[in-house]
């Protein structure tokens, strides 16, 4: 009977260890999960030759939704992708920027951009410079003068580092609403659809 009890004790020993010496060792990182956004309304006022405004639709990657404090990412008026780092660009209704964002952008795939950039390529907004440059085929989009349709530039990732120095990537897919496959003059925008991959661990990696 005495020697069954060492044997039990001897048994639940090495079990504890081993579960010990495989918690100590697990030090896998979660797989970052891509996310899709649709639909996010980024209106604005005036245009067309008149003074444009109205409120930026600014958004949080690590809550991955609309905010309205000043614990954003980046925020949207029309055509226009702000990052909260850097200054004021000086247009109407912008926001404070009260972060320490800074944008990348990469020419390649979504899925391949699996590194952080170097830190000498991101930029912030600044006087009369935004990090993601405005005007068709500057940045993210090309502008069918015929159509008047709008249309992402395919390849161009944009690798955010957040206000509060943590690390995302998105890119767009469409800036009409439900994100038709083929846009049409009666298309609704500006409503957002794009993918984001979300980093909250210190690590360099997606």
């Amino acid at each position: 009977m005495k020697t069954n009890f060492l044997k039990l004790s001897f048994l639940a020993l090495v079990l504890f260890t081993a579960s010990c010496s495989s918690d100590d060792n697990d030090n896998t990182i979660p797989a970052v999960e891509t996310i899709k956004v649709s639909n996010l309304n980024a209106p604005q006022t005036g245009g067309q030759g008149q003074p444009v405004g109205g409120e930026f639709t600014k958004f949080s990657f690590s809550e991955n939704k609309v905010v309205t404090t000043d614990k954003w990412d980046v925020a949207f008026r029309g055509t226009t992708i702000i990052v909260n780092g850097g200054a004021k660009v000086g247009i109407n209704d912008e926001p404070e920027r009260t972060g320490s964002g800074a944008i990348s952008i990469v020419s390649n795939t979504f899925a391949s951009v699996t590194t952080f950039p170097a830190a000498t390529t991101f930029a912030q907004d600044g006087a009369a410079v935004y990090a993601i440059p405005t005007g068709s085929g500057n940045g993210w989009y090309t502008y069918d003068s015929t159509t008047h349709i709008i249309s992402p530039i395919a390849g161009k990732v944009f690798v955010v580092k957040t206000h509060d120095g943590k690390y995302a990537k998105f890119e767009i897919l469409s800036y009409y609403k439900d994100a038709p496959a083929v846009p049409t003059g009666t298309s609704l925008s500006p409503f957002y659809t794009f993918n984001f991959a979300y980093q909250a661990n210190s690590t360099t990696t997606f």
